[in-house]
């Protein structure tokens, strides 16, 4: 009777085996067209809302979804927190790696874990770069009646410069350029977001910002600017922008090949914009789907009259650009790396 027992659950043992691989089956032999059909892609923005890098997330989410095999929805939310860190976070550890998921933080974010911030629970390189929607540069402006009307004037008098948390490029940039240049910037930490900061700038909480993308000066400061209240002081990025030829830029201030280095480092990351990243472990066929959606949604001309409309800079990177040049900054040299660190106070 026992020998029947277990031959008769050692026989169910087997069938229930046998029938586990046809049950995954269907799902891991999905197409992505399969897969995206009736589903809904969420879009995380690691920054507080009404700011470039919202605008631009939305933007893409208005016209993406055309070009996914499927059409899936897409929608946008928010998860502000140290300049997008929070997102990155949750993206790498707690996010659905399924493809239906993707972020955008600070450009400086992806970063953090090569600079020894235990707080990064991500490697940079390993995330699934999609693509980039502006790989322009970033500025300083300062208000007018500071006193400082050019970046000479920083060595003599001081400027007070709004940022979010230490992960975001608003904060780094300064104390970086304290340290490499000694100019006067005073750092004033903790607000939420270049929004915030705008509207500190307008009261004379603080006179101005430094590091700020470009294209989110000309979507959101651009009255601003125009009104004569700020002015331009500098640009930050792996390289400058021709239409700003009046305006240095700080690898101009770099002494010698090695500080070159410890400047691309440190400010190269700026290029990177508006990059969107997948987690880690995400379907090798669906990483590609986004990243060819992303490119085809960079050439549509209803979204590109749609970015025009609402005045966003669009240098876009394909996820490919964006994936090398991660990789590229996490292989430089040891030593250069840690004068970086040195630098930003790490």
């Amino acid at each position: 009777m026992k020998s029947a027992i277990k031959h008769a659950a050692l026989g169910l043992a087997l069938t229930v085996a046998a029938l586990i691989p046809a049950a995954i089956a269907p799902a891991s032999a999905q197409s992505v067209e399969q897969f995206y059909k009736g589903k809904t892609i969420t879009i995380v923005v690691g920054i507080e809302q009404g700011t470039g890098f919202d605008l631009y997330g939305r933007a893409l989410a208005r016209h993406m979804s055309r070009h996914i095999p499927g059409a899936p929805t897409m929608i946008v939310t928010n998860m502000p927190g140290a300049s997008g860190l929070i997102s990155f976070n949750w993206l790498a550890n707690v996010a659905p790696k399924d493809g239906s998921t993707f972020a955008m933080a600070s450009f400086s974010v992806p970063f953090e874990p090569m600079f020894g911030n235990e707080s990064a629970r991500f490697k940079g390189q390993q995330l699934n770069w999609i693509g980039n929607m502006d790989a322009g540069v970033s500025v300083c402006l300062g208000r007018v009646d500071s006193g400082v009307t050019k970046w000479s004037d920083l060595m003599e008098r001081e400027l007070t410069v709004g940022a979010a948390g230490r992960a975001g490029a608003i904060s780094q940039a300064p104390r970086a350029l304290i340290e490499l240049s000694g100019v006067k910037l005073k750092l004033i930490e903790g607000y939420v977001g270049t929004a915030s900061i705008k509207l500190a700038t307008e009261r004379n909480e603080v006179q101005g910002i430094c590091g700020i993308s470009l294209s989110t000066v000309r979507t959101q400061w651009q009255d601003v600017l125009d009104s004569g209240l700020v002015k331009m002081l500098l640009q930050l990025g792996p390289k400058a922008d021709p239409a700003l030829a009046d305006v240095p830029h700080v690898f101009d201030f770099a002494k010698g090949e090695d500080e070159r280095k410890v400047y691309n480092v440190i400010f190269g990351p700026q290029g990177l914009g508006r990059s969107f990243a997948a987690p880690p472990d995400t379907p090798a066929e669906r990483v590609k789907a986004l990243r060819d959606a992303f490119t085809a949604t960079m050439n549509d001309e209803r979204f590109l009259e749609d970015a025009k409309k609402i005045k966003l800079d669009i240098q876009p990177q394909t996820g490919a650009e964006v994936q090398a040049m991660v990789e590229t900054l996490y292989a430089t040299e040891p030593e250069i790396i840690a004068r970086a660190k040195k630098v930003l106070g790490r």
